[in-house]
């Protein structure tokens, strides 16, 4: 087991701006990226790449670490818990198709982040909190150019779960700096951004105005 990332975020929970890389190949280019979004403020890195094999996954997820231990910021690993712990990476966020909650919280451990795709579907949030989820995620919250064919989750869902899951929640798919207000007002604690993010001329600079976006429309 490498000790990359351990202890750079500890006790961290959830909230504010959530970047989630791109399919990138390049780990050069990749890191870059997840550099300016970490410089614009970005609160937690998710690794998520689904071209990449293996050994390529392992080379991202370790080279992320480090600039996410400088700043901070947990670093969570999408779907591979096998990764999550080689790397002993902040958290691990899982699909309803990708491994059982219960038994990633148990290989986790009560200090990571673990983190639950709940679609459109506030009894899938339900049963992954009792089943040692910390956070839960819906979407999409609007059309996806990532997943182009996800069910559509309502405003009207989120502030349900914030109100009444105690976790926090947070929104994901196809959030721009436009209709992010709309997410925030609604009571998510965290949006989930991928391409308004690291399709951006300027990522930094993205990532600070998508904060600046919980400062003007957090409720109260």
């Amino acid at each position: 087991m490498v000790n990359a990332a351990m202890g750079s975020a500890m006790g961290a929970t959830i909230k504010g701006f959530y970047a989630v890389t791109p399919d990138e190949a390049d780990t050069v280019t990749l890191c870059a990226m997840v550099h300016a979004a970490l410089e614009g403020g970005a609160s937690a890195i998710q690794y998520r790449n689904k071209i990449a094999d293996h050994a390529l996954r392992r080379e991202q997820a370790l080279a992320l670490a480090a600039p996410c231990r400088q700043h901070g910021v947990p670093l969570i690993i999408n779907d591979h818990l096998d990764l999550a712990l080689d790397i002993d990476a902040d958290g691990l966020h899982l699909g309803a198709k990708d491994g059982d909650i219960a038994a990633a919280r148990r290989a986790l451990g009560a200090s990571r982040l673990l983190g639950a795709s709940c679609y459109n579907r506030f009894e899938l949030a339900l049963a992954a909190r009792d089943a040692g989820a910390d956070h839960v995620a819906f979407g999409a919250a609007f059309a996806s150019t990532t997943k182009p064919d996800a069910v559509s989750a309502p405003l009207a869902l989120y502030a349900q779960a914030r109100a009444t899951l105690g976790v926090p929640v947070i929104a994901i798919g196809g959030i721009t700096e436009t209709n992010a207000p709309q997410l925030i007002a609604a009571g998510v604690d965290a949006v989930a951004v991928i391409t308004a993010l690291f399709g951006a001329p300027d990522i930094a600079a993205t990532a600070r105005r998508f904060l600046s976006l919980f400062k003007e429309n957090r409720h109260p």
